[in-house]
């Protein structure tokens, strides 16, 4: 009788994880690698020189490639996206008129009555 043996899945429930990024960092880095494919190619046939292109283009994927991971590495898997919706939200709310105040009292008050 043969025994087999399974190997178990460890990351279930947990984000994809590629040569250290995590999440969306590995999307943000598939657009790098797709939009630098595009400027290669457009200066390609504008007649920019070979080494030219790779030129502009290894500096731009270095440069893509080392910010990326800095965002991965300082903001983690969702901190990100907490840090834009943190910049999004007011850091005082100015009312120059009682009228919104008010309005709210009397939704209140006319709340339970129905």
């Amino acid at each position: 009788m043969n025994s087999s043996i399974y190997s178990i899945n460890k990351g279930i429930n947990k984000s994809i994880e590629f040569r250290g990024l995590r999440a969306q960092y590995i999307w943000y880095f598939a657009g790098l690698v797709l939009g630098l494919m595009i400027v290669f190619a457009t200066l390609y046939i504008l007649g920019a020189g070979t080494l030219i292109c790779l030129a502009v283009c290894g500096s731009a994927a270095a440069f893509g490639s080392i910010k990326i991971f800095a965002l991965s590495r300082k903001y983690g898997e969702h901190g990100l996206m907490k840090a834009m919706a943190r910049k999004r939200v007011p850091r005082v709310l100015k009312s120059y008129g009682r009228r919104f105040f008010q309005q709210l009292n009397y939704k209140e008050k006319t709340h339970g009555k129905a």
